[in-house]
């Protein structure tokens, strides 16, 4: 199993309430039903006010690394990510459990 862990961290002056945070927010959080190779889809906002915290994680699992690779050229998971790229920058780190 491959855990998928991704930390955001939006650009200066881009607040949660941005349109375009709102929408790449609704596009993650409708992401997990979509893709079947995911066997859990969490993601949601950092809930602490730290300088080093990131603003904004998913956590997933796959099974594999096809799997992996199935859920990172999913359609759905391209045009999500692209709605990201706008507005935030982000870290990932993808371990086997």
């Amino acid at each position: 199993m491959i855990r998928h862990l991704v930390l955001f961290k939006l650009n200066e002056g881009v607040s949660k309430d941005d349109e375009r945070v709102l929408a790449g927010t609704k596009a993650f959080e409708e992401l997990g039903p979509l893709i079947p190779e995911l066997r859990e889809w969490q993601c949601g906002w950092n809930i602490t006010e730290r300088d080093i915290a990131f603003d904004y994680a998913i956590n997933s699992l796959v099974a594999d690394r096809d799997a992996l690779q199935s859920y990172l050229t999913h359609e759905a998971h391209q045009a999500a990510a692209a709605q990201w790229r706008e507005f935030a920058t982000w870290v990932i780190a993808d371990i086997e459990v």
